[in-house]
C-alpha cells in the first residue's frame, strides 16, 4: 500500500497519420499571361543539370523583374508533376520569418507520435529539428525562399542564431529569390533581369489579345520601350489602358505627362535604377487614380493606404473590413466632383469595402482572392513603399492607427484558428515596421500587448516572454520607465517568463513591478491589484513553494479586490478562484472542492456556461474531487469538460489540452493504468510541439507518463524514466519546487517496487526531510513520505512499521482530516502491517 506524490498537470491534442505529398505555405498565384521567359529555362537546366545538379538555386534580380513568379511556377509546376513529397514556400524577408515557416514544417514532418516531436514554441529549436528532417530524410523536397533580403538572416552571422540554408541532399532542391548578389549566397547565380523586348512585348499582346484586341504593333513596342521592359510596370500599364478602353499611344501621352509632375515616390534603397522608380511611381499614380474612379468612387485609395502598411505577404478579409478600416475609409473617402451619385455616398459598409479591394485587384495594384484563409489580399513591396511615400506623415499616423484598431478588432477572443492567430500576428509586426512612431502615440496600442498575450495563449510561451522583453524596450524608450504601458510591458514580461519555466524569476520580477505599481499608481489601482494576485501565484509555485503563504497572500489580495471592484467583478471571481485552489494545495482538498463549486456558481450567473474562466472553473472543480478521493467522477466531469472544451475553444486550445491530460490522469486513477499510459504518450507528443521539451508542462507530462507505465507492469522502466525527468526538472524548476519533491518522492517508490527496497527507504527519507522543510508538517505531501518511509523501512520489521504508521495516523487525523484519501490509506496500510506483525510473531 504504498502511496504516490500529486504533482501539477497540463496539456495535448491528437493527430492524423502523416500523408504525402506536403504542402507548407502559401504559393502565389500564377499570373494572368504569365511568360515563359529565358530565365525559366535557365532554372530547369540548373535544378535538372543531369549527375551535376545545383542543389541550390539563386534567383537574384532588382525589384519588379518578377523573381517570384519564376520561383513560383517552378514549385508548381513540381509539385504538379509529383517530383516532391514536400513542397515548402517561406517568405524570407526575416530571420523570424523562416523560423516560423520552418517550425510549421517541422509540425508538418514529424511523426504525431514520435516523443520528441518539434515545436512552435521555440522556433529556433523548431528549425534545427525541420533542418534535421530534410538531412535524414529520404523524401523529396523542394524548399523556396523568397526575398531574402539579408544573407545575414540564414547565415547566423547577425548574432540571432545558427545557420538556416536547407542542406545540400540530392534528394533536395532549394530556391532562393533575392535581389542581392552576396558570395555569401550559397548555390548557382541565375541573374533575372527585365524581360526581353520579345518577352515584354510577348506579355503586352497576350493580355490585348485576351481581350479580342490587336492594337497597332509599333505602339505596343514603343509602350514597352517607354515601360523599360518591367514586368511590374507593364502589368500595372496593360490592366488601366484595357479598363479604360484606351489606345497604347493615349496611355503614353498619360505616363509621359504623370511622370514629368510627379514626385519621387519609390525610396532610392528599393534597388532600382532612376528610370524605373519613376516608371513604377508613374504607373501606380495612373492606376491608383483609376481604381479610385471606379466604383464605390473614392474609396481604392484609402484601402490602399491601409494595405500598404500591412503583410504583404496576407492581409485576412476581415481586419480590411471591420468597423475601424470602414470609419477610416469613410473618413478617408477621396471626394470627386461632378454629378457622379457617388458625390455624397452613404456611410461606408463591408461590401464597399470589399468593392474597394476588388477595384485594386483589377487594377494590379493588389492580388485579392477570396478563397485563401487569412491571406486574402496580397500585394507587392514596390506598390506598398509608393503608397506609403505618397501619403503625409498625419494621413500614415491615422492609417497606422486606423490599422492597428482593425486587427485589434478582427482578433477572436478566443483563438480557435492557430493559423488566423498567426497571420493576424504577422501583419501586426509589419505595422509595427512600417509605422512603429504611430503605435506609441499617445500611449502603446492594445494590439501591440494582444500580440504577445496571443503567443502565449496558443501554447508559444518562450516567444511570448521574448516578444514582451522587446516591448518593454520599446515602451522605456517611447514612454519612459513609469509610464503605465512601460510597467505592464514589464508585468507581462514577468508573467510569461515565468509561464515558460523561470517560476522563480517571475516571483523576483513581479514583486519589482508591484513595487513601482504602488508608487506609480496606488495601491487601489485594478493594475496593482492583477500585480499582487501575480504575486501570490508566482510565490506559491515558485522554488520556494511557498503554499500556504500564496493562499493567505490570495486572501488578502480578495478582500481588496471586494472593496475595490466588488464580488461579481472577473478579477474577483479569478482571486476567488486562485484562493480555493491554493487552499487546495496546501492540503484541504475538500474543501477546495466546496468553494470552487460556490465560484462556478457565480461564474455561471455572472458570466455564462461557455466563457472560458466558467469551463476553468469546472474543470477545477472536476480536479479537486478527484484528489479528494473520487477518481472515477473526477474522469466523468473532466471528460463532459472536455467535450465543451473542444466546442467552445477548439482542440489546439491550452484548456483544451488540459482537459486532455487530466482526463487520462483520472482515468489512470479510476483503475486503467494501460490506457492512462495511452494517453500520456499522445499528450506528450503534443506537449513537445505545443511547449518545447523543457516547458514544466511538458516535464509533468513525462513524468504521468512514466509513472502509469510503472502501474502497467513496468517498474524498473518507470524508474528509469522518472530519473530522466528529474534530471531535466531540476535545470528548469530548482530543487524546493514541490514537483521536484514529488518527482523525487516518485522515484523513491518506483525504485522500491523494482526491488531495491533499501534504497527506496533512503531516498524516501531524503524527501521526507526537505518536505518538513519546505512544505511544513501537516501539508499532504510531507505525510505520504512519512508513510512511505514507515512502509520500505518496515519491510523487514512489520511491527515497526505498524508502530510508525500509528503516529502518523494521529497527525492525519488533525490535519488533512479523517476522510482524506491520504488518511484512509494510513488507517489502511495500519490493519496490513498489524497483521502482519501477528503472522511473524513466535
Amino acid at each position: 500500500m504504498v502511496g504516490r506524490a500529486d504533482s501539477v498537470t497540463h496539456h495535448a491534442a491528437p493527430r492524423a497519420p502523416l500523408s504525402w505529398p506536403r504542402l507548407v505555405g502559401v504559393v502565389p498565384r500564377q499570373a494572368d499571361c504569365f511568360q515563359h521567359r529565358d530565365a525559366v529555362d535557365a532554372l530547369e537546366r540548373a535544378v535538372a543539370g543531369g549527375g551535376t545538379a545545383v542543389l541550390c538555386q539563386v534567383l537574384s534580380g532588382t525589384g519588379g523583374v518578377g523573381k517570384t513568379q519564376l520561383a513560383a511556377h517552378h514549385a508548381r509546376t513540381a509539385w504538379q508533376a509529383g517530383a516532391v513529397d514536400l513542397l515548402v514556400w517561406v517568405t524570407a524577408t526575416s530571420r523570424d520569418a523562416v523560423l516560423s515557416a520552418y517550425a510549421e514544417a517541422a509540425v508538418t514532418v514529424t511523426d504525431p507520435d514520435d516523443p520528441q516531436r518539434a515545436g512552435l514554441d521555440d522556433p529556433e529549436r523548431a528549425a534545427v529539428r525541420f533542418l534535421a528532417w530534410a538531412q535524414s530524410t529520404d523524401r523529396r523536397w523542394l524548399i523556396v525562399l523568397d526575398d531574402v533580403s539579408d544573407p545575414a538572416h540564414l547565415n547566423g552571422t547577425d548574432g540571432r542564431g545558427g545557420d538556416l540554408w536547407p542542406p545540400a541532399r540530392p534528394n533536395g532542391r532549394t530556391v532562393v529569390t533575392t535581389r542581392r548578389r552576396d558570395a555569401a549566397l550559397p548555390g548557382h547565380l541565375i541573374d533575372v533581369g527585365l524581360f526581353t523586348e520579345g518577352e515584354a512585348v510577348g506579355y503586352l499582346r497576350a493580355k490585348l489579345a485576351a481581350q479580342g484586341r490587336h492594337d497597332d504593333p509599333g505602339q505596343v513596342e514603343e509602350l514597352a520601350r517607354d515601360l523599360g521592359h518591367l514586368p511590374l510596370a507593364l502589368a500595372q500599364a496593360v490592366t488601366y489602358l484595357l479598363d479604360l478602353h484606351l489606345d497604347c499611344a493615349t496611355y503614353r501621352v498619360r505616363l509621359a505627362d504623370r511622370a514629368r509632375t510627379l514626385p519621387d515616390l519609390v525610396p532610392e534603397d528599393s534597388g532600382l535604377p532612376d528610370a524605373h522608380r519613376a516608371t513604377v511611381a508613374a504607373t501606380w499614380s495612373l492606376s491608383i487614380e483609376h481604381a479610385d474612379r471606379l466604383r464605390p468612387t473614392g474609396l481604392a485609395r484609402p484601402m490602399l493606404h491601409l494595405v500598404a502598411l500591412l503583410d504583404p505577404n496576407g492581409i485576412p478579409a476581415t481586419v480590411l473590413t471591420s468597423p475601424p478600416a470602414l470609419a477610416y475609409l469613410n473618413e478617408h473617402r477621396t471626394p470627386h466632383s461632378g454629378t457622379d451619385p457617388d458625390a455624397s455616398p452613404r456611410a461606408v459598409g463591408e461590401d464597399d469595402a470589399a468593392d474597394a479591394l476588388r477595384c485594386l485587384q483589377r487594377l494590379s495594384l493588389a492580388d485579392h482572392t477570396p478563397n485563401t484563409p487569412h491571406q486574402e489580399v496580397r500585394v507587392h513591396n514596390l506598390v506598398q513603399r509608393a503608397t506609403r511615400e505618397a501619403l503625409s506623415p498625419a494621413v500614415r499616423g491615422r492609417a497606422a492607427r486606423a490599422c492597428a484598431d482593425a486587427l485589434y478588432e478582427a482578433w477572436p477572443e478566443v483563438e480557435r484558428d492557430t493559423a488566423l492567430g498567426q497571420a493576424l500576428r504577422a501583419n501586426t509586426a509589419a505595422l509595427n515596421a512600417h509605422a512603429a512612431d504611430a503605435l506609441w502615440q499617445p500611449d502603446a496600442h492594445p494590439v501591440l500587448f494582444h500580440t504577445g498575450n496571443s503567443l502565449g495563449h496558443t501554447g508559444l510561451v518562450t516567444a511570448a516572454r521574448a516578444n514582451f522583453q522587446d516591448l518593454h524596450i520599446a515602451a522605456r524608450q517611447n514612454l519612459g520607465p513609469d509610464h503605465p504601458c512601460t510597467l505592464s510591458a514589464r508585468h507581462y514580461l514577468a508573467y510569461w517568463r515565468g509561464e515558460a519555466g523561470d517560476v522563480a524569476g517571475a516571483a523576483t520580477a513581479t514583486a519589482e513591478v508591484l513595487a513601482d505599481r504602488l508608487r506609480v499608481l496606488g495601491p487601489d489601482h485594478p493594475d496593482t491589484l492583477t500585480t499582487r494576485h501575480n504575486l501570490a501565484y508566482w510565490r506559491g509555485g515558485g522554488e520556494a513553494g511557498d503554499v500556504a503563504g500564496s493562499a493567505a497572500a490570495f486572501a488578502e489580495v480578495l478582500a481588496d479586490r471586494l472593496r475595490v471592484l466588488g464580488p461579481d467583478h472577473p478579477d474577483t471571481l479569478t482571486t476567488r478562484a486562485d484562493l480555493t485552489f491554493w487552499r487546495g494545495r496546501a492540503g484541504d482538498a475538500a474543501g477546495a472542492a466546496t468553494a470552487t463549486a460556490e465560484v462556478l456558481a457565480d461564474r455561471l450567473r455572472v458570466l455564462g456556461p461557455d466563457h472560458p474562466d466558467t469551463l476553468t472553473t469546472r474543470h477545477n472543480l472536476a480536479h479537486w474531487r478527484g484528489q479528494a478521493g473520487d477518481a472515477a467522477g473526477a474522469a466523468s466531469a473532466t471528460g463532459e469538460v472536455l467535450a465543451d472544451s473542444l466546442r467552445v475553444l477548439g482542440p489546439d486550445h491550452p484548456a483544451t489540452l488540459l482537459a486532455r491530460h487530466n482526463l487520462a490522469r483520472w482515468r489512470g486513477e479510476a483503475g486503467d493504468a494501460a490506457g492512462a499510459a495511452t494517453a500520456f504518450a499522445e499528450v506528450l507528443a503534443d506537449s513537445l510541439r505545443a511547449l518545447g521539451p523543457d516547458h514544466p508542462a511538458t516535464l509533468v507530462t513525462r513524468y504521468y507518463l512514466a509513472h502509469w507505465r510503472g502501474h502497467a507492469g513496468d517498474a524498473a522502466g518507470a524508474a528509469t524514466a522518472i530519473a530522466e525527468v528529474l534530471a531535466d526538472s531540476l535545470k528548469a524548476l530548482g530543487p524546493d519546487h514541490p514537483n521536484i519533491l514529488a518527482t523525487r518522492h516518485n522515484l523513491a517508490l518506483w525504485r522500491g517496487q523494482a526491488g531495491d527496497a533499501a534504497g527506496a527507504a533512503t531516498a524516501t527519507g531524503e524527501v521526507l526531510a526537505d518536505s518538513l522543510r519546505v512544505l511544513g508538517p501537516d501539508h499532504p505531501a510531507t505525510l505520504l513520505a512519512q508513510h512511505n518511509l514507515a512502509l520500505w523501512r518496515g519491510a523487514g520489521d512489520a511491527a515497526g512499521a505498524a508502530a510508525a504508521i500509528t503516529d502518523l495516523l494521529a497527525d492525519s487525523l488533525r490535519a488533512p482530516g479523517p476522510d482524506h484519501p491520504h488518511t484512509l490509506l494510513a488507517r489502511h496500510s495500519l490493519a496490513l502491517w498489524r497483521k502482519q506483525a501477528e503472522w511473524c510473531e513466535p
